[in-house]
């Protein structure tokens, strides 16, 4: 009896190990994560609009069909990055996405409390390099911190209706991404 209650033990601590395993790994190794299949159709450092989603279309999985979206995969081994997302009349958020699709940092047009969402995006190194005595102080400037050079933006813009569909994807094409 106590020789099937081993054997059982660590079969499941066996197959724990195994599950743990495979859960940690799959992601690192998976082709179509979100940034591969955004890679085709978004240019560096520039903000793309994403087509509306439909069933077996979709560009990045469970799109919400009530938001215009619009990514930008940038990298900032060249300098730090200046982005700018104006509000639109319902609600607009601007999420943060490293390489492998860990979220970091998310503000939405609420949090921002101004009609346009601004914000300096750069890694810890180049954050220390910004001068100590600069005259900017942190409620002038909303600096970012990147925990790695390349990454994604998402940007949403809420349509509460279908027919302010064209003024959401407005707004996010007035959106900026751009190196500074």
């Amino acid at each position: 009896m106590i020789r099937w209650l081993l054997w059982l033990i660590a079969g499941a601590l066996l197959g724990g190990i195994v599950h743990l395993v495979a859960v940690l790994i799959l992601p690192r190794t998976a082709t179509q994560d979100a940034y591969s299949r955004i890679s085709p159709v978004t240019p560096v450092n520039t903000i793309a609009a994403l087509p509306q989603p439909a069933p077996q279309q979709e560009v990045i999985p469970f799109m919400d069909p009530a938001f215009a979206s619009a990514v930008c995969r940038y990298d900032l081994s060249s300098g730090p990055l200046k982005l700018t997302a104006p509000v639109s009349a319902a609600y607009t958020s601007v999420s943060f996405y490293t390489r492998r699709g860990v979220a970091y940092y998310a503000i939405n047009d609420r949090a921002a409390g101004r009609r346009v969402i601004e914000l300096d995006l750069m890694t810890a190194a180049q954050r220390a390099q910004l001068p100590e005595d600069e005259d900017v102080t942190a409620a002038d400037r909303l600096i970012v911190e990147s925990p790695s050079t390349t990454g994604l933006i998402v940007l949403r813009a809420l349509a509460p209706e279908p027919g302010l569909m064209a003024t959401a994807r407005s707004a996010l094409a007035a959106a900026r991404c751009q190196l500074q």
